[in-house]
């Protein structure tokens, strides 16, 4: 990769104020976040409505172990959102996992471990498909592959998980009626979808509002929604003989979020690009 993308670092702000901030340069776009600890280097990876900020609580616990990375997915927090296209190909799953590739090449790791959540955790098994050189271990949390949702999805998970849908409707609809109300869309998202009342600090979720009342960052996320209508159920692993052990962590379709554990063998992976 480029080795010309040397990430501009500082301080990061609390809760990880242990951590040094970053903006890199990427092929396509630019991604910030925050690196700290030391040990083997694993990456955390948010979902909707989150930034990097969803790991506050765990990553000061991982960096007494690990070297710990975690990002603003593309269009997400303060990393950038690089313009669409109609067929919302830069807002695949598979140009979202280049970057996160691209990222750690620009931090000094060939290979390492990574942790997604939701949205984070279709680029983790996504980086997992296409880069399986990459990466060590794979934990995948609260997902199953998209193209299973789509193919899955009853009356419940359209009634729970209505933003699926009204995330990708046709621009611009979503994007208008979400800047209306950012504030009532996320909270909705935050208490609706959290098994803990009162799991979320309101520093915390201040952030995540915010970033909700920036039009450009809405547009992004309705175009990453609207990829994963079209674009994502249909890419398949790129490399063929992945011998890596992973964990994954899959939800199942109900919206109360409850969720079960598997182990999945290396070969099932090819599952995970439906």
């Amino acid at each position: 990769m480029n080795g010309s993308r040397v990430p501009l670092t500082h301080r990061a702000e609390s809760p990880f104020e242990d951590f040094e901030a970053f903006d890199i340069h990427t092929s396509a776009t630019i991604i910030h976040g925050v690196r700290g600890g030391d040990g083997p280097p694993i990456l955390l990876l948010h979902g909707i409505p989150e930034t990097h900020l969803m790991w506050h609580r765990v990553a000061p616990d991982l960096a007494k172990r690990f070297t710990v990375v975690a990002t603003d997915l593309r269009g997400y927090g303060s990393s950038s959102a690089p313009p669409s296209t109609p067929d919302h190909a830069p807002y695949s799953m598979r140009e979202i996992a280049r970057d996160q590739i691209e990222v750690m090449d620009a931090l000094g790791y060939d290979k390492f471990s990574t942790v997604g959540h939701d949205r984070g955790g279709r680029c983790a098994y996504r980086m997992a498909l296409d880069h399986a050189e990459a990466i060590l271990r794979l934990a995948v949390l609260d997902v199953v592959p998209t193209g299973d949702v789509f193919s899955r999805a009853d009356k419940d998970f359209s009634l729970g998980f209505w933003v699926w849908s009204f995330l990708a409707a046709p621009e611009p609809i979503p994007e208008e009626l979400v800047a209306g109300a950012p504030d009532l869309f996320v909270n909705h998202m935050l208490d609706t979808w959290a098994e803990i009342p009162g799991s979320f600090p309101d520093e915390v979720r201040a952030e995540y509002i915010a970033q909700f009342r920036d039009r450009n960052t809405v547009h992004a996320i309705c175009e990453e929604y609207r990829a994963a209508a079209t674009l994502d159920p249909s890419t398949r692993r790129r490399r063929p003989g992945d011998t890596t052990n992973r964990l994954s962590s899959a939800c199942t379709m109900e919206p109360q979020r409850s969720t079960r554990r598997l182990v999945r063998p290396a070969g099932d992976m090819e599952k995970l690009g439906r």
